[in-house]
């Protein structure tokens, strides 16, 4: 099988956790909404490769991402963020999702993510690397709701 659900090492607290995975990363990210657990995800992702606690926010990027589930908008969204960090050697420390809209129009749905990131440019010097992540997967990915929170599960491949 290669995971589980059970927490091996915890992220920001109420915002993310690692879970047990053999070959990637497995997160759950959290959120009283889905603002909130976009965010998180988000966090989850950069806080993967370095500690963003030591990330300052010097640049600010905007950020709008399409999706067809929720599963897709997240796959998209942390998508872009890691061309981010590639393109731009930009590394975030905070995240804010401004918006998320669902559109219909006949059978079709549209969600639209529109959100900014801060934070400077990577270095190695004041930034220590942990992992380096390749790419988003669709791996185990899910997004539930309880009657308390919403958790993203997602696994980065590395």
């Amino acid at each position: 099988m290669g995971y589980s659900e059970k927490i091996v090492k915890h992220g920001l607290p109420g915002k993310f956790d690692y879970l047990d995975h053999t070959a990637d990363v497995y997160i759950v990210a959290y959120g009283s909404n889905l603002i909130e657990l976009f965010e998180n995800a988000g966090l989850a992702l950069f806080d993967t490769m370095t500690d963003i606690s030591k990330v300052q926010e010097k640049e600010e990027r905007s950020i709008e991402v399409n999706g067809i589930d929720l599963e897709n908008l997240l796959y998209r969204w942390i998508e872009e963020l890691l061309t981010l960090y590639y393109s731009e050697n930009l590394m975030c420390s905070k995240i804010i999702v401004e918006s998320i809209e669902i559109k219909r129009s006949g059978e079709d749905i549209e969600y639209t993510l529109k959100g900014k990131c801060y934070g400077e440019q990577f270095d190695p010097e004041r930034h220590e690397p942990k992992v380096e992540v390749k790419a988003m997967t669709y791996h185990l990915m899910r997004i539930l709701k309880d009657e308390e929170k919403w958790r993203a599960y997602f696994v980065l491949d590395i």
